[in-house]
């Protein structure tokens, strides 16, 4: 018998990026943008279907890693305002993680306050926390850059 490991993780990360929160969920909308900033060059096919019940996907082949699939289903969108997905991540065959995750646009004087909130369970070490935070932290690095 294998034995299964499952860790609970919960992280937060805000940017601010000096566009209108049109845009940026805009960014978040739109499956060609998207592409660039959130799949990017890994990214052997993504799609998007953005609406409450679509889902999206992405998979990747990177060496030395069993290929990634990444699907989320969109729970809610709020134009402008907020996006709740959930989420798995498989490494091969292997179920990694299980997560939700909320996207919340805030206007300010000087462009948009996002906020994303994650809760995952990581599943047998396929995935690590600290993995998933510096990927959407640079994620959302690629979106400012998008933004731009």
């Amino acid at each position: 018998m294998t034995d299964h490991t499952i860790t609970h993780a919960t992280f937060t990360l805000e940017r601010t990026y000096p566009v209108a929160p049109d845009r940026v969920f805009a960014a978040w909308a739109g499956q060609a943008t998207k592409a660039r900033w959130f799949a990017g060059k890994p990214a052997e096919h993504y799609e998007l279907d953005f609406r409450v019940g679509g889902r999206e996907i992405v998979r990747a082949t990177i060496d030395g890693v069993p290929p990634l699939t990444f699907e989320s289903h969109f729970q809610d969108i709020v134009p402008d305002e907020r996006i709740v997905f959930a989420s798995t991540m498989h490494s091969g065959p292997n179920l990694a993680t299980a997560s939700v995750t909320s996207v919340e646009l805030a206007a300010i004087d000087d462009g948009t306050r996002l906020t994303l909130t994650q809760h995952g369970a990581f599943l047998d070490g396929y995935e690590e926390p600290a993995w998933r935070e510096q990927g959407t932290a640079d994620q959302l690095t690629a979106l400012g850059e998008e933004l731009a």
